[in-house]
């Protein structure tokens, strides 16, 4: 890695490697975060369900 912070540094692309680097961050961060809520959307979708059948369970027509 310090071969290619070298070659960013000698060239002048500073501002490049930042923004690149800026961008891998936050392209991370999205992806964590839309997993994230990928997951939650689950476990709601479950509690849902679970509260589905209960209410089934002890409806009057069950």
């Amino acid at each position: 890695m310090d071969e290619v912070t070298h070659a960013f540094a000698t060239r002048g692309d500073l501002g490049h490697l930042a923004l690149f680097l800026w961008a891998s961050g936050s392209s991370g961060l999205l992806v964590w975060a839309l997993r994230e809520l990928a997951a939650s959307n689950r476990r709601f979708n479950d509690f849902v369900a679970e509260i589905a059948r209960l209410n089934h369970f002890f409806s009057d027509d069950g």
